[in-house]
């Protein structure tokens, strides 16, 4: 999906952010893609949209659109944290080991939170995060990690 310039300053000024070119540019990054994307990553799409921009300014901004809702931040174990712009759903993630790609995983049954916990400590639970790991089929085609058991890949 991509947004026009018009409907991602809507879209800020909604959740009641100033739309800036920097938050029109991180936004339209993030929801122009259906990849996971990390700092480094959406530091070059945008500066090759707006030509120069500090990483720190993308990291501000970046936090500024994960606390209104408009991003999701997901921090696999032993990779950087990544960003999407898919939010307001209730979706999971599954990590290769081999290579790191992510995809996204629709609930696993129902709606959020779609797992039920033995025991909540007294929370209202709302939203449950599972990470699934294993080998994504094009590093399962160059046969990476065929010769192992699930149980002896060692997770990053």
């Amino acid at each position: 999906m991509h947004d026009t310039p018009e409907e991602l300053r809507a879209t800020l000024r909604k959740a009641g952010l100033r739309a800036t070119a920097q938050r029109i540019a991180v936004l339209g990054v993030l929801r122009g893609t259906p990849d996971h994307l990390s700092v480094d990553r959406v530091t070059e799409e945008v500066r090759s949209r707006l030509g120069t921009v500090s990483k720190q300014a993308v990291y501000d901004v970046l936090d500024a659109l994960t606390s209104k809702g408009l991003a999701r931040r997901i921090e696999p174990a032993g990779s950087p944290a990544l960003f999407e712009g898919r939010v307001a759903d209730n979706h999971h993630h599954v990590v290769c080991r081999v290579c790191g790609a992510v995809a996204d995983i629709d609930c696993v049954v129902g709606a959020a939170p779609c797992m039920q916990a033995s025991d909540t400590r007294g929370y209202v639970l709302d939203e449950a995060e599972i990470t699934f790991w294993g080998v994504c089929p094009e590093c399962q085609a160059a046969g990476a990690g065929a010769a192992e058991p699930p149980e002896a890949a060692a997770k990053p």
